[in-house]
């Protein structure tokens, strides 16, 4: 099964605009809304930057044949047409549901994709006119790096929709897996109870964040320490996926002061230079 000819994302932001790359790559046209004109040249030039650096990687061929597929505005009325479109806003559950049925009077006919990392499809699901047309496509950062797409079918999703998102995700060169609707899915459950913890042992003085995230790299083969990831994702996100499972799940999910002080502090990781780790600008 072919791609959709035409894709549409929601939010050009550092998901959005990966996840723009990733159909590019494959062959799509694909649309990007943005919220300001501000907010659309930045999702351009990202999407942009990202795409030559695929060209001087090999990776593709010509990076001007993927910018002539894209395309940014505001209006999400440009969404017309399009086969599938996914939404890639902040992790808050109200916005979501206002932008994917701003989707649904835009593009009627098409599948939507929320890119949420761990909200309950069902509860995104049962505040749209089709519910059966909504699937989670959960991308990883980065994008164009990660090789994992995870499949999130909720109660109400179309059967149908599982087998058509994995055919997707393998046009995209990546693999997908797919898990039933639950707080945080596979993949955010099990990561951030592994950053908790690591966050954990860092306040209680085990080890210091270098020691803690070399145990799991060299100890276990992770590509990388739980406190480097949670520096990449971004604290005050991972802080929110926490809060989330905290109410959800229970107390083990129940988020450090640690965390919750730099986040106070605006020590977010990688975007801000200062989290667990100090960055500097590429």
């Amino acid at each position: 099964m072919t791609l959709p000819a035409r894709i549409g994302v929601v939010g050009g932001g550092r998901m959005g605009s990966g996840i723009a790359h990733a159909f590019l790559l494959a062959g799509s046209e694909v649309h990007v809304i943005e919220q300001n004109d501000d907010a659309v040249d930045a999702a351009r030039g990202a999407v942009e930057r990202s795409l030559k650096q695929s060209a001087d990687r090999g990776v593709i061929d010509d990076a001007d044949e993927g910018f002539k597929r894209l395309s940014v505005s505001t209006d999400v009325a440009d969404l017309a047409g399009a086969g599938l479109v996914v939404e890639a806003v902040p992790e808050n559950q109200l916005l979501k549901v206002e932008t994917l049925r701003a989707v649904e009077d835009a593009a009627p006919d098409a599948v939507l994709a929320t890119n949420t990392s761990s909200i309950s499809i069902q509860l995104i699901a049962e505040d749209l006119r089709r519910p059966e047309r909504l699937l989670g496509l959960h991308f990883f950062n980065p994008v164009p790096a990660s090789k994992l797409v995870e499949v999130v079918i909720g109660p109400s999703t179309a059967p149908e929709l599982a087998d058509q998102a994995r055919e997707w995700v393998d046009r995209l060169g990546k693999t997908a897996v797919v898990v039933k609707d639950s707080p945080g899915f596979a993949s955010s459950r099990l990561g951030v109870a592994l950053g908790l913890e690591a966050i954990r042992m860092l306040e209680e003085g085990v080890a210091g964040p270098e020691d803690i995230d070399a145990a799991m790299a060299l100890g276990y083969g992770h590509p990388m320490g739980p406190l480097r990831l949670t520096d990449l994702v971004g604290l005050d996100v991972r802080l929110g996926i926490a809060r989330y499972l905290h109410d959800t799940l229970g107390e083990r999910f129940r988020p450090p002061q640690l965390l919750i002080d730099k986040v106070e502090r605006g020590e977010l990781g990688r975007k801000t230079g200062q989290g667990f780790y100090t960055w500097q600008e590429d």
